[in-house]
């Protein structure tokens, strides 16, 4: 079954309650006298709803109607943003150095306003210690709260401890919007 109106000779019903072409009310009226108002007026009679009893149908220029829609969909999708998630990876024994380098990519994919889902593997002996993962998350926590903020608290799933940082609003708006404007060509001065 599709989802587009009935339109004119497809409504199969004896009576509709018409809308007029500027929303005004006509009423309850027969099929055959609204297709012959809808004729008159060079318009489409399209069934708005359905399930109503009587089905309400609207006088209107449904080509303009479906165009005015579609347009108005790729307008949503367009300001739709996709929300990512990024993965970064620790082990509970990592050194300073390699603490830094991970931090360091946490706070770049937080400064793009992306998610990241930070993971503590455990292996053998270090899974009866899960609190140095704690720690070691809730210092990276620390680290980056300028950032953003820790959305999902450090959780132990099986051998791995999991916590998501999510950036904060405001900063992911103003990186998105450096980098849209970093993509339009610049623009020549006259005289150079």
């Amino acid at each position: 079954m599709s989802s587009e109106p009935r339109i004119n000779d497809r409504i199969r019903v004896p009576e509709v309650r018409l809308v007029g072409p500027e929303g005004e009310q006509v009423g309850i009226v027969p099929i055959g006298k609204a297709l012959e108002l809808a004729a008159d007026a060079d318009l489409d009679l399209v069934e708005v709803a359905p399930m109503a009893r009587p089905p309400v149908c609207k006088l209107m220029d449904y080509g303009k109607f479906k165009y005015e829609t579609a347009q108005k969909e790729r307008e949503n999708r367009r300001n739709q943003t996709l929300t990512v998630i990024k993965e970064m990876k620790l082990r509970p024994k990592i050194d300073s150095h390699d603490y830094e380098t991970k931090k360091g990519h946490v706070e770049r994919f937080l400064k793009q306003g992306d998610k990241v889902k930070v993971t503590i593997m455990f292996r053998g002996r270090e899974q009866s210690r899960p609190e140095l993962g704690f720690r070691l998350l809730q210092r990276l926590a620390e680290d980056i709260q300028e950032l953003g903020f820790v959305e999902s608290s450090p959780k132990q799933d099986g051998r791995n401890m999991i916590m998501v940082v999510a950036p904060h609003r405001n900063a992911a708006k103003t990186t998105r919007a450096s980098r849209e404007v970093s993509t339009e060509p610049a623009a020549v001065a006259d005289g150079e």
